[in-house]
C-alpha cells in the first residue's frame, strides 16, 4: 500500500437500522416476547453511549415508527408500576417486578426457559453464577419431577441474572449500583430487583431523547421506516418479487388488497410517529428489508423524503434486469443514484443482519 492510499479518507455512512417487529397482543396490550425492552437497555443504549463518548462520530440511526411505540410503552408501563403499582404487561419484565413467585410447575418452567434466551458463550458462560444457574435449568427441563425442589431463591436469582447478562456494556462499566449487583452474585432480594427495575426503567425513558440530542448536536441523522416494516414492493404488485427470485412460487392471489393505499398509509403513519417522538420530518428513509421499486420511490417522493437506502443485492439484480454486464460491478456499486421524475437520491451498500 502507497503512503498516499495510506492516508486517504474512506467516504464512508454508518446506517444503523433499529428495528423490533409489532410484538404486542393488540387485542389486551400484553408483550408476547420481551425483545424490544432487552435491545433497549443492551444494544440501542450501548449505541447511543458510543456516539455521546465520541462527538466527532457521525451516523445514520434509523427507527422503525413501531418500535419507538413499543418503546415508549415499556416506559410508561414500568413508571406506572414503580409509582401506581400498576401491572407491567411483560412476563417476563413483570417477574423482575414481583414479589411472588409462582406456583404452578408449568408456568415456574416457562420462566426459567424465558430466562435462558441468552447467548451461551457471551452472556451464560461469562458469569460463573449465572452458567451455574443455567445448568441447573436445563437439567431440570429434563427433569420435569423435581420443579418442586425449586425454591424460590433460585427464581429470583435467575431473573435478575437474566437481565444483567442483557444488560449493555456501557451501562454495566458506568452504573454503580449494576457493578454492585454483578458483583453481590446471589441471594438477591426484593429491594435488588426493584433497583434492577428502576435502571431498566431509566434507560427506556431516555433512550429517545438522547438520540433527538445527538440529532440536533449534528452528530447523528435519524431516519425512519414506514409504520409497521411493510415490504412496499410487494404490496405494489406481488410480482416484483421475481425480479428478486425468478424461480419462486407465487400465490394464487394476483395482487395484494388495496396495496398502495396500504403502502400510503404505512409511510404516512410511520412520518408522524416520527415527528411525534422525535420534534421533526425525517428526510431520509430505510424501507423495510431494504426493499425498493420505481413505485416505492415515486411515494416516497411525494412524501418529500429525500434519499433511501438499499442492499447491494437490490442494485445487482437492477443492473441484471437492465442488462448491464455485472463484469462492471464494481463501477455501479457505492454510488448514488435518482430515478427519473423525483428528487429521491438512492444509495445502495452492505448489509449486516448479526445484531
Amino acid at each position: 500500500m502507497s503512503a498516499k492510499s495510506a492516508s486517504a479518507k474512506l467516504k464512508l455512512v454508518l446506517c444503523w437500522h433499529m428495528h423490533q417487529p409489532e410484538y404486542r397482543d393488540l387485542t389486551t396490550g400484553e408483550f408476547i416476547l420481551p425483545w424490544t425492552y432487552l435491545h433497549v437497555i443492551k444494544d440501542y443504549v450501548d449505541m447511543a453511549a458510543h456516539l455521546e463518548a465520541c462527538p466527532n462520530a457521525k451516523a445514520v440511526v434509523n427507527f422503525a415508527p413501531i418500535l419507538l411505540e413499543q418503546i415508549a410503552d415499556y416506559a410508561k408501563q414500568i413508571q406506572a408500576f414503580l409509582h401506581e403499582q400498576k401491572p407491567i404487561k411483560d412476563s417476563l419484565l413483570a417477574a423482575l417486578a414481583s414479589n411472588v413467585i409462582p406456583e404452578n410447575p408449568e408456568v415456574i418452567l416457562t420462566l426459567i426457559k424465558a430466562c435462558l434466551r441468552a447467548n451461551r458463550e457471551r452472556q451464560k458462560n461469562r458469569y460463573p453464577v449465572y452458567k451455574r444457574l443455567a445448568d441447573m435449568a436445563d437439567w431440570l427441563e429434563q427433569h420435569f419431577e423435581n420443579l418442586a425442589y425449586i425454591n424460590a431463591q433460585y427464581i429470583t436469582d435467575i431473573v435478575v441474572w437474566y437481565h444483567l447478562a442483557w444488560m449493555g456494556e456501557t451501562v454495566k462499566l458506568s452504573n454503580d449500583k449494576i457493578k454492585h449487583l454483578i458483583e453481590k452474585g446471589h441471594s438477591y432480594t426484593e429491594y435488588d430487583k426493584r433497583e434492577l427495575l428502576e435502571i431498566i426503567g431509566e434507560l427506556h425513558s431516555h433512550i429517545i431523547h438522547r438520540y433527538q440530542v445527538l440529532a440536533k448536536n449534528g452528530q447523528i441523522e435519524l431516519s425512519f421506516t414506514p409504520y409497521a416494516h411493510p415490504i412496499m414492493p410487494l404490496l405494489l404488485d406481488l410480482n416484483s418479487a421475481k425480479e428478486a427470485m425468478p424461480h419462486v412460487e407465487m400465490p394464487q392471489q394476483k395482487s395484494y388488497p388495496d396495496g398502495e393505499s396500504r403502502c400510503v398509509w404505512h409511510i404516512e403513519q410511520g412520518l408522524n410517529t416520527f415527528k411525534r417522538y422525535f420534534g421533526f420530518a425525517p428526510s431520509g428513509c430505510w424501507p423495510s428489508e431494504g426493499s425498493i421499486c420505481a413505485r416505492t420511490l415515486h411515494l416516497l417522493n411525494k412524501h418529500q423524503i429525500r434519499w433511501t437506502a438499499s442492499g447491494g443485492a437490490v442494485l445487482r439484480h437492477s443492473l441484471i434486469a437492465a442488462e448491464h454486464s455485472l463484469a462492471d460491478y464494481n463501477d455501479y456499486n457505492h454510488r448514488a443514484y435518482q430515478l427519473n421524475n423525483t428528487n429521491v437520491t438512492c444509495f445502495f451498500g452492505m448489509m449486516d443482519y448479526r445484531i
